[in-house]
């Protein structure tokens, strides 16, 4: 440490007030300190940090494990904030459909000591468990999960804002019969996205269909084949992307095309997303954003803050799928 005094110019008081992320140091001396431990490549003993502190500077971070982009994307942008933040990480994956499972997880996290957990959930019946514990370490939950006065802290993407900017965005180009291809009910973020969907159609008057899928683009590419017996109607909110990347083959399939006959939206801006054909009207989690914001809720909530409610905004991306009713 005093090395690194020496070389950022600074008393090695002000260096142990960087390391224990204190609001005293002024933003340029921070970025110093921190240089200079780049230049000497000086690591922090967690243990000897953990002795001074009262903290193990370890956060555990529990998830599904799923490989869908949403979750993937949210556990790696939160495994590089909390390491922004100066903070190791404990993962954990457990099976969604054991309640059994988190709860014991989290024990285990807190046996280990970690200062908080971060909890990324999908579907109703991984949360319900934590929803139900009053931890004795801070935890962020990341899904909407709706409001209680005594659950955790909840960090998520506003889905519901998300997918009612999407129908916005096309009954603003005249279309009227907008059906929802639905990701399945029982995970947080399909239910936002529904949820959004049918606060934008009932504000114009409209209604639509919904149906419901899987995530998966064969199940969009089936929807899509129903869509099509059943009557096509102006254009399709998508619950995510590969939903709408199965839709769009099963249209162009039996010659139907898109946006000169059909508008469709998607929902995550996954890899690629712009190179679809067409390329796709989508909307773009905020994977970067959602995870500083856990991770500065959490470090707040290990300081003393009571546990908050956060929704990120997400952001519509208009490509090439959408255009004005013909």
């Amino acid at each position: 440490m005093m090395d690194v005094a020496a070389l950022a110019g600074v008393s090695h008081q002000t260096v142990s007030r960087v390391f224990n992320e204190a609001d005293s140091v002024r933003a340029a001396t921070r970025d110093r300190v921190l240089a200079a431990v780049d230049q000497l490549g000086y690591r922090r003993n967690l243990s000897a940090r953990a002795l001074a502190t009262h903290r193990s500077g370890l956060i555990g971070v529990l998830s599904g494990g799923s490989p869908l982009l949403g979750p993937a994307s949210t556990l790696s942008a939160v495994e590089a904030a909390a390491r922004r933040h100066g903070y190791a990480t404990l993962v954990g994956i457990v099976g969604e459909d054991d309640p059994e499972e988190p709860v014991s997880l989290v024990d285990s996290f807190a046996a280990r000591g970690v200062d908080g957990i971060v909890a990324i959930v999908g579907r109703e019946a991984m949360a319900a468990p934590l929803l139900d514990l009053v931890p004795a370490i801070p935890m962020i939950v990341v899904a909407d999960v709706g409001e209680s006065a005594e659950q955790p802290s909840v960090v998520a993407v506003d889905h519901a804002a998300g997918a009612r900017a999407a129908t916005q965005h096309l009954i603003e180009l005249g279309h009227r019969r907008i059906a929802h291809l639905a990701g399945p009910v029982d995970w947080f973020d399909a239910r936002s996205r529904i949820r959004g969907w049918r606060s934008a159609m009932a504000d114009a008057g409209l209604d639509g269909p919904l149906l419901e899928g899987d995530w998966t683009a064969a199940r969009g590419h089936a929807l899509g084949e129903q869509l099509a017996r059943s009557g096509l109607p102006d254009a399709v909110v998508c619950g995510n992307d590969l939903i709408a990347l199965g839709l769009i083959a099963a249209l162009r399939e039996r010659g139907i095309g898109v946006p000169d006959r059909v508008s469709v939206v998607g929902y995550d801006d996954m890899p690629g997303s712009a190179f679809f054909s067409p390329a796709l009207t989508t909307v773009r989690q905020p994977f970067d954003e959602l995870a500083s914001a856990c991770l500065e809720t959490l470090v707040a909530q290990i300081g003393g803050d009571q546990p908050a409610r956060r929704l990120i905004a997400p952001e519509l991306r208009i490509r090439a799928s959408t255009a004005p009713l013909a």
